[in-house]
C-alpha cells in the first residue's frame, strides 16, 4: 500500500498537466461539433492527445475506418515501445491482465517517472496512473462545458493552447538535437506539400500524418544511424 501512495504523489504533477492541456482538447472538440459527453468519452477511452486531435479531425469525415486506423497506429506505437521497455524493470507480479490493464495508461510521461524506479511494482504504476488519468478526463470534461459557454472568439483563442503544448515539447528537444531539428524540419515541410500542393492535399488527412511520421523516422535513421553500442550505453 506504501508503493502505492508513493505513486500517487509522483503522479499529481502529470495530473495538474493534463489538466490544462486536455482543457483545451475538451474546447476544441466542441467547436468541431462534438457534445460534451462525446469530447469526454473519447478521453476516458484513448488518453494520447496527439492521437486524440487527429482523431476528432477524421470523426468529422466518417467511414474513414481505415484511414484512423492507420494514423492511430502510426501515432501510437511509441506506446508499445515504451511498455516493452519498462516491462524490464517490472517486478513479479506484474503479469497477465495486469499488463493489459496498466498498458492503457501509458503516456509519454507516466513511462518517464516509471522508468526512474529502480523495480516498477504494480501498486506504485496503479498509484501513478490515477491523477493523469483524472485530470485528463476532468479537464476535458470543464474545456467541454466551457466550451458551450465561453464566447467564440475567446473559445477559438483557447483552441490554439494545445498547439501551443505541441511546439513547447518540441523546441527544447529541436534545440539540442541536430537530429531532431532536422526530423521536424523534414516532417513540418512534407506536411505543407500534403495541405498545399493541389495532387497531395487531396490525400486522406490520416495517410499524410501517417507518411510525414515514417519518412522523417527514416531520413533521420539514414542520416543519424544510432550505433550499437551507443544504443545499448542509453
Amino acid at each position: 500500500m506504501s508503493s502505492f501512495f508513493r505513486g500517487l504523489r509522483s503522479g499529481v504533477p502529470i495530473g495538474l498537466g493534463y489538466l490544462s492541456v486536455s482543457f483545451s482538447f475538451g474546447i476544441l472538440a466542441v467547436s468541431y461539433g462534438f457534445e460534451w459527453w462525446q469530447a469526454v468519452l473519447v478521453s476516458m477511452t484513448t488518453l494520447t492527445s496527439a492521437g486524440q486531435l487527429a482523431g476528432i479531425n477524421m470523426m468529422l469525415m466518417p467511414g474513414r475506418y481505415l484511414e484512423m486506423l492507420l494514423s492511430q497506429f502510426t501515432i501510437n506505437i511509441r506506446y508499445s515501445f515504451m511498455s516493452v521497455s519498462l516491462s524490464q524493470k517490472t517486478s513479479k507480479e506484474f503479469k497477465g491482465i495486469r499488463r493489459w490493464i496498466f498498458g492503457f495508461f501509458m503516456t509519454d510521461e507516466i513511462f518517464a517517472v516509471a522508468s526512474n524506479e529502480e523495480e516498477v511494482s504494480t501498486g506504485f504504476f496503479a498509484g501513478l496512473t490515477v491523477f493523469p488519468y483524472l485530470g485528463w478526463s476532468f479537464g476535458t470534461l470543464f474545456g467541454a462545458v466551457m466550451g458551450n459557454i465561453l464566447p467564440e472568439s475567446v473559445m477559438n483563442a483557447l483552441c490554439l493552447a494545445i498547439y501551443g503544448m505541441f511546439i513547447a515539447i518540441i523546441v527544447p528537444k529541436v534545440k539540442s538535437s541536430i537530429s531532431m531539428f532536422v526530423a521536424v524540419a523534414f516532417a513540418v515541410t512534407l506536411s505543407n506539400h500534403f495541405y498545399y500542393l493541389p495532387v497531395l492535399s487531396q490525400i486522406p488527412f490520416g495517410v499524410a500524418i501517417s507518411v510525414c511520421a515514417v519518412a522523417s523516422a527514416a531520413l533521420v535513421a539514414i542520416l543519424f544511424p544510432v550505433k550499437e553500442d551507443e544504443s545499448n550505453a542509453g
